[in-house]
């Protein structure tokens, strides 16, 4: 059992909830920024799509990162939680006429653009507006990320970005219309990528095309090469903080910016993984005829990953002794009535028992942002360490 959490106080609270450690939240973005800072003075952009709880945007946004978003929604949250309009970009394959408006309302810094139909219907409600709207295009490099499939955004076969073949196109049809002007290059090649070599090939591409681009005398303001920085899920205690400095570095010893050249980066996970944990109850533990089953009160609806993409979380029985061993096997299972509702299977954990509270570790991203109400459930609570 891990020592960072106010068990006494959970005993009070009811179950499911997310749990964050601003503590850790603070410290990590103070480590990526010193890196960033240290390799050139990179501008991050927190990607809001990992966790959109307000409390944690707040914090990050006081920080000084500007936001990465994916819809219109969600640059409405930014904003209202202290994101300044120009600090914010604004990505995704099929951003909606309602969601280009309020982009262009807030007068954000740049659309990640990822196909010219995009393009026009930006121009067009730019004009309707009287505004011109600063745009990225999103290449896809057709760098394997080599992560999880359903994770990967950089081959060909993906819906996002544009071609390389088509990007001087782009560049020439933003050119021609009026209520648009380009700005850069934008790229994201996957999530929970730790392996740094993936982000070496990503440089090396982009060096390509940016040399293609000099030979058309097209100039570019910006790079930004996404995110996609990994965690350690295995070990959370041991790695609660990425090596931002292995990252950043890759990209200072790899990428060949031009002369007064802006480098972007989106970082979500890495930001805010760590810092949180869903906390549940034990509700019954069911004999099977070759298994244990311990049966909680939270289920895929509160924590997805697991059924979604078969992702691991370390999960621990806070009520258990310091000292406990784990003696026994279980598999840990949620509430939900669809047989995909499984935490982990065949988990080494302490004897456990009903009441029971039991911590599911590395979840604060795309963990509380993608719960859902299915079977009529509630949402999961969500506390931050100095408000309970």
């Amino acid at each position: 059992m891990t020592g960072t959490f106010p068990i006494e106080k959970f005993k009070n609270l009811p179950t499911p909830f997310y749990f964050y450690d601003t503590h850790l939240l603070r410290t990590t973005l103070e480590a990526a920024a010193n890196a960033a800072k240290a390799c050139g003075g990179a501008h991050i952009h927190y990607a809001v799509k990992a966790n959109a709880n307000p409390g944690l945007l707040q914090i990050i946004s006081q920080a000084g990162y500007g936001a990465d978003c994916v819809s219109g929604g969600e640059i409405e949250r930014a904003v209202s939680n202290g994101f300044p309009a120009a600090k914010i970009v604004f990505a995704g394959v099929g951003k909606t006429d309602a969601e280009i408006r309020t982009a262009l309302a807030y007068d954000i810094a740049c659309f990640n653009v990822e196909s010219l139909p995009e393009l026009a219907v930006i121009d067009e409600l730019a004009g309707k507006m009287g505004k011109t709207a600063c745009v990225a295009f999103r290449i896809n490099p057709n760098v394997d990320a080599h992560t999880l499939d359903k994770i990967t955004t950089g081959l060909n076969e993906n819906k996002f970005g544009i071609a390389m073949q088509d990007m001087k196109a782009a560049i020439d049809e933003a050119a021609r219309l009026k209520h648009v002007q380009y700005v850069g290059l934008h790229f994201h090649i996957g999530s929970q990528i730790t392996d740094m070599r993936p982000f070496a090939a990503l440089c090396a591409r982009i060096n390509e095309l940016q040399d293609e681009l000099d030979k058309a005398g097209i100039r570019t303001e910006s790079i930004n090469v996404g995110g996609g920085l990994g965690i350690d899920y295995d070990a959370p205690e041991a790695h609660p903080i990425p090596d931002f400095n292995a990252y950043f570095q890759t990209f200072r010893d790899h990428l060949q910016l031009r002369p007064g050249q802006q480098l972007h980066f989106e970082l979500g996970r890495s930001l805010v993984a760590q810092c949180g944990s869903l906390i549940a109850r034990v509700l019954y533990m069911k004999q099977g005829t070759s298994k244990k089953f311990l049966i909680l009160d939270a289920g895929f609806t509160d924590l997805i990953r697991p059924a979604m993409y078969q992702a691991y979380h370390k999960v621990e029985n806070l009520s258990a002794p310091a000292d406990a061993a784990c003696t026994e096997t279980y598999d840990v299972v949620g509430p939900i009535c669809e047989s995909s509702d499984v935490f982990v299977k065949d988990m080494p954990l302490p004897p456990s028992s009903r009441g029971d509270l039991m911590a599911f570790r590395s979840a604060g991203a795309y963990g509380e942002v993608m719960a859902s109400t299915y079977n009529c459930r509630h949402l999961p609570q969500a506390y931050i360490d100095d408000e309970i």
